[in-house]
């Protein structure tokens, strides 16, 4: 089974975990815009970073960070986060990939990291996975680490018993 376990935003992350391992962890997909340059969705690349990935014949699931506005959250920050989220799930419909939602909660406290650091999950994800390390060595990894975990909490709370 390929999971794709998907921290949505302009600075999120995908993990593709392949088998109880991760095959390849990635950023999301942005370009610029505008005469400001502001970040946005590069959705081609990332319809090509996922057919990329799929094996013919495997069982595929989409597993994306359920999340909601914040307090304090900018108006246009939440208009930008929203459209990426629709857009990341315009794109699994369109690729015929079912697509599952996760509360931060629920695989936080599947890992133990309830009321913790943010930098915890990095913490976490180099524990399990040792060899990405390097991968995971920048604070601004952490989007990755999330990725990594919400592919893994679904690997683990979804296996048929």
């Amino acid at each position: 089974m390929i999971i794709f376990g998907i921290d949505p935003g302009l600075n999120g992350a995908i993990a593709v975990f392949n088998n109880n391992k991760i095959k390849v962890v990635f950023e999301i997909p942005v370009m610029t815009e505008g005469k400001k340059n502001k970040k946005q969705l590069n959705s081609a690349h990332l319809v090509k970073l996922l057919r990329d990935n799929l094996v013919e014949n495997e069982e595929v699931s989409v597993v994306v960070e359920q999340v909601n506005a914040m307090p304090g959250q900018g108006v246009t920050s939440m208009f930008n986060f929203g459209q990426t989220f629709g857009a990341i799930k315009g794109i699994c419909a369109s690729l015929g990939l079912p697509i599952f939602f996760v509360r931060p909660s629920k695989w936080k406290k599947h890992f133990d990291l309830i009321n913790s650091q943010k930098d915890s999950s990095r913490t976490k994800a180099i524990e399990m996975y040792p060899s990405l390390s390097s991968e995971l060595s920048r604070k601004k990894d952490v989007n990755k680490a999330d990725a990594i975990l919400i592919a893994r909490y679904f690997f683990e709370t979804n296996i048929p018993k």
